[in-house]
């Protein structure tokens, strides 16, 4: 046996004979191996270099940062008890802040005088409120707020601008609340509301230019209103008006003094109008309420309840007639043709419907006809009337299946377009709907007045809820002082006070009835740099009134 003998290994060889070829392989084999491992070598702690390099780059990024840091954190450390000192200090500073405060939490919120109250002490200690505001003290403040704003009503010029006598629409509405008074509103929105702002107007763009209480509201007296305020404020550039008869006659009162203006007719009104003069003298109408009714009253206190009819008002019912026949659309929609099992609630269902299926011939013709017309009130109680906006409702127009409401729509809005050209507003967009007034109205009557919706505390809070309350506005509301808020409550007789004084003491009915002319509340805007002489001026209306030609820009405002 030979053994041969390499650098690493012994390797034997059985044979006699071992020829030099063999050698010199065995050779070369020892001398590639020793090579090749020291390749290896050198490739395993190339990689183990690259990744100690990044590591040792890593750490020493991590290291500044972390240094950093450190450095931030021991200079907030130093600096630590001044930052403590300034987190501190409280959110409600001063008396006007918490006025403020309690001013948007009931306007804008809309909770009640309790309800802020309670919020305020909630949030007492993270506002830092020293003493939280009793109720009452809330409803001073919104007191004070409706005496601000009448006080800071704005006045017109003396000389109207070219188009505009003042630049504001005026919209009028009455309304009635607990008791004998009724409730006259005016409100102002600027006549360029569209120029300014995407969308229809809301609380936050009217003005209350003047509310007032009375038994009893006829032409006369309305228009005798109206100039009062007009003698302060100046002609409005328009009249928003809902169609009333007792708000058009006060128009043309003013109009045979010279101190008429332009009257819009809301769209609203107009579409209800419409829809009852086609539809209310239909034998087929009359046989659908009357099944409207019956049907609610089979469906309540029943599994079936979910289905009963939307409530309709009785007094303007074409104002929302429109939802009580999509419910009978819908409702029919449940019960296709076919038999019914036994038993099942689709045979409960068809027990409930009355008269009703005999009624759809009625209920689709409606349902058509309503529909692209609250398709346009849409339009254009968003957008105003424009040329612009009166070409998009041109399809819808045409869409009416019955010619005469077709015909007498379309010469509504021909007729409302002219008076947005004479305005200079059929470019930029007039306002045609009254929904704001009404709107707010039904605030006024819901929002903090309690179980007795007294007409004339109503009438008192109606100028806080129209715009937005301000810091400054708050500031107002602490210099008015206790004995002026005393004098404008003094100038009507409150129902809680007559309900805690009566009630639980017989005997005393007598004392319910008014000595001499019953008392109500008048709110309107008193100027301190005009006369208080009645008489009012007439102010021209256009420019054309005032130079006897037409404007170079037609929708050039005041």
């Amino acid at each position: 046996m030979i053994t041969y003998f390499c650098q690493d290994a012994f390797i034997p060889l059985t044979g006699l004979h071992v020829t030099k070829r063999a050698a010199s392989l065995l050779t070369g084999v020892c001398v590639m191996s020793q090579q090749s491992r020291l390749k290896k070598s050198r490739d395993h702690w190339k990689e183990i270099a690259v990744e100690r390099g990044d590591l040792i780059r890593y750490q020493r990024k991590e290291l500044k940062r972390i240094k950093g840091e450190r450095d931030g954190y021991k200079k907030e450390l130093s600096n630590a008890p001044a930052l403590a000192g300034e987190r501190n200090l409280p959110v409600i500073q001063t008396k006007a802040d918490l006025v403020h405060l309690a001013q948007q939490l009931f306007l804008v919120a809309r909770i009640g005088f309790r309800a802020v109250s309670r919020v305020l002490g909630v949030l007492a200690g993270v506002l830092g409120i020293q003493k939280v505001p009793w109720p009452q003290t809330i409803i001073n403040w919104v007191t004070r707020l409706t005496m601000v704003r009448m006080q800071s009503v704005c006045v017109c010029e003396e000389h109207p601008g070219p188009t505009f006598s003042n630049g504001w629409i005026w919209m009028a509405d009455l309304s009635i609340a607990l008791g004998t008074g009724k409730i006259l509103m005016v409100l102002a929105m600027r006549a360029d509301h569209y120029a300014n702002t995407s969308g229809a107007p809301g609380f936050g763009d009217l003005h209350c230019m003047g509310v007032s209480v009375a038994d009893s509201w006829t032409g006369e007296s309305i228009a005798s209103f109206f100039k009062r305020i007009i003698a302060v404020t100046g002609r409005p550039t328009a009249y928003l008006e809902d169609g009333g008869t007792d708000l058009h006659k006060a128009g043309r009162l003013l109009e045979e003094e010279g101190l008429g203006s332009p009257t819009i007719d809301d769209i609203s009104h107009a579409v209800a109008n419409l829809l009852k003069w086609w539809y209310e003298d239909q034998v087929l109408f009359q046989t659908f309420l009357s099944a409207c009714g019956r049907v609610s009253a089979k469906l309540k206190q029943t599994i079936l309840a979910c289905l009963a009819p939307p409530k309709v008002r009785t007094k303007a019912r074409f104002m929302s007639m429109h939802r009580l026949f999509i419910w009978a659309n819908q409702l029919l929609d449940h019960s296709p043709p076919g038999a019914a099992p036994k038993g099942s609630v689709l045979a409960k269902l068809r027990a409930s419907l009355d008269l009703l299926p005999s009624c759809r011939p009625l209920i689709r013709r409606f349902r058509d006809d309503a529909a692209p017309l609250l398709q346009c009130e849409e339009i254009l109680k968003t957008e105003g009337l424009s040329h612009r906006t009166l070409a998009r409702c041109e399809p819808h127009i045409a869409a009416i299946p019955t010619a005469p409401l077709r015909r007498e729509f379309a010469a509504y809005l021909n007729n409302q377009i002219k008076t947005a050209e004479r305005l200079g507003l059929s470019e930029i967009g007039m306002p045609v709907s009254t929904d704001p007034v009404e709107s707010l109205f039904g605030l006024a009557k819901h929002h903090g007045t309690g179980e007795i919706r007294d007409a004339d505390r109503i009438a008192i809070r109606l100028p806080a809820l129209c715009g937005i309350p301000t810091r400054e506005e708050a500031e107002r509301v602490l210099e008015i002082s206790v004995a002026d808020q005393q004098e404008l409550l003094s100038r009507f007789t409150s129902l809680i006070k007559q309900r805690r004084d009566v009630l639980p003491n017989p005997g005393r009915l007598e004392t319910l009835s008014p000595i001499g002319d019953p008392r109500h509340v008048e709110l309107i805007p008193r100027a301190k740099n005009r006369s208080n002489d009645p008489k009012v001026i007439a102010l021209p209306m256009g420019y054309t009134e005032i130079h006897g030609s037409e404007p170079m820009h037609a929708n050039g405002f005041g």
